[in-house]
């Protein structure tokens, strides 16, 4: 026999064995099968049609006489990144796939809490009288009136303020005598006398239409009136006609109810994230469907030491008394603003353990499985910090059918690469055999023609 067509004919039965491979003139493995491949796809294994966990390398039916479900080559997505599907238009339809565009919004982070509903202080007055006598007349007699600013709210009598009348009087006409005068002095003295008598009027809280009434007829006013000081609901009356009252005692509480305060007190992990100013949303179970925005005012320097808490308040409007002192209501603090923030529907978000995907819809119906680092989630929206660009289309319903044939197309690339890299191994080790191998089996062949 030719020694070079023996040679030949081992080589072949060598690489035949390895897995059909042949070298090609390069020297790089080229299998057999590619030359004669049919043009259909070419099944990878058979799954079964109820539980895709299972699967099997030739074609059978399941215990219920349901056939398994071929599973194919990609077949020219070999450039997309593993796990990528493709799916038909008619399928896409069918089974609800819904497509949203990554954009760019702003986006805070929110922290819900309990509010409690209370007066705004700085639009509070509780009046009390400025020295000891009886009220002759209550003006306002009810509890929740309206009142306007400067209303004469009663009349009060009190001997200390006709003593104070009576001394406003005789300097008064003291200085309407010594006012033409020539003396220096004597002008000076009376002109002090008269501004100190005016000033304990004036500290006595008498309203200056009743000074003014006093200097126009020169006579003691029995009652002088308490007024209030600003346009508000009158909260509480704590006396009545002809009741004795002293400084001590509160005869009105007024409140202005057009701005409100609420208290919520914030867990101490979450108050880094809270600004003076930052946005807050509450709602009231009295006023369903309404909304109220205010904002953070005050942020208390002390930490409740019991509920681990701080205690901030916040203000709002109250635009027809819809929010009343004593109320509970919801809040959400808008914090930690993101004015550009790159978001897509929350829903569109696959969690699976510790990964986080979305499925970014590409042209002829294929849909690709991103990894993504995500942010805060706020208002049915999640911040994407990576993974993803605006504009992009992600996939916001029925993505976990599409998460389900993702998987196993990246199990079934796993698997495969593992097999093409065993196989490429063995074609390594058969292209590296040396010339003295070859050289060793030429002489045994050339022995053997010699016996």
């Amino acid at each position: 026999m030719n020694k070079t067509a023996v040679i030949v004919t081992l080589v072949a039965l060598g690489l035949g064995a390895v897995g059909g491979y042949l070298l090609a003139p390069g020297g790089a493995p080229q299998r057999i099968s590619e030359e004669m491949a049919p043009a259909e796809p070419e099944v990878l294994f058979w799954r079964n049609p109820m539980n895709p966990a299972i699967t099997s390398p030739v074609f059978m039916q399941d215990e219920m006489g349901m056939d398994y479900i071929p599973v194919y080559t990609d077949g020219g997505n070999g450039d997309a990144p593993a796990g990528t599907v493709t799916i038909d238009a008619t399928v896409v339809q069918n089974i609800g796939v819904r497509i949203a565009t990554v954009k760019q919004r702003p986006l805070a982070r929110q922290i819900n809490a309990l509010g409690h509903v209370d007066f705004n202080e700085e639009q509070l007055a509780r009046l009390h009288p400025k020295t000891s006598g009886w009220i002759e007349h209550l003006n306002i007699e009810e509890t929740g009136t309206q009142v306007k600013q400067d209303t004469i709210l009663l009349s009060i009598y009190s001997p200390d303020l006709v003593a104070a009348q009576q001394e406003y009087l005789v300097a008064l006409a003291n200085w309407e005598v010594v006012r033409n005068t020539s003396a220096a002095q004597v002008k000076s003295s009376a002109k002090r006398l008269l501004q100190s008598a005016r000033e304990r009027l004036d500290l006595f809280d008498v309203p200056t239409h009743q000074i003014h009434e006093l200097e126009q007829s020169r006579k003691l006013m029995r009652n002088l009136h308490i007024h209030s000081p600003f346009a508000g609901r009158v909260m509480n009356i704590g006396a009545r006609e002809g009741q004795y009252v002293s400084p001590k005692d509160e005869i009105y509480l007024i409140a202005d109810l057009s701005s409100i305060w609420v208290y919520v007190d914030v867990y101490e992990d979450d108050l880094p994230w809270i600004k003076l100013g930052d946005r807050a949303e509450l709602r009231v179970r009295a006023a369903p469907g309404q909304r109220l925005d205010g904002d953070v005012a005050f942020i208390h320097p002390t930490q409740d030491a019991k509920t681990r808490t701080v205690r901030v308040r916040l203000e709002f409007d109250n635009p027809g008394l819809i929010l009343k002192p004593g109320m509970f209501a919801n809040v959400i603090l808008h914090v930690d603003p993101q004015p550009d923030a790159l978001v897509v529907p929350s829903e569109a978000i696959v969690r699976s353990g510790s990964r986080e995907q979305l499925f970014v819809a590409k042209d002829g119906g294929t849909f690709e499985p991103r990894d993504v680092r995500l942010g805060i989630s706020a208002e049915g929206y999640t911040q994407v910090l990576e993974g993803v660009s605006a504009g992009e289309q992600v996939v916001v319903s029925s993505q976990f059918l599409i998460d389900s044939e993702s998987k196993l197309r990246e199990a079934t690339a796993k698997m495969m690469a593992a097999q093409s890299g065993s196989m490429d191994h063995g074609m390594h080790d058969m292209s590296d055999m040396d010339m003295s191998d070859m050289e060793m089996n030429d002489l045994d062949m050339s022995e053997m023609e010699m016996e």
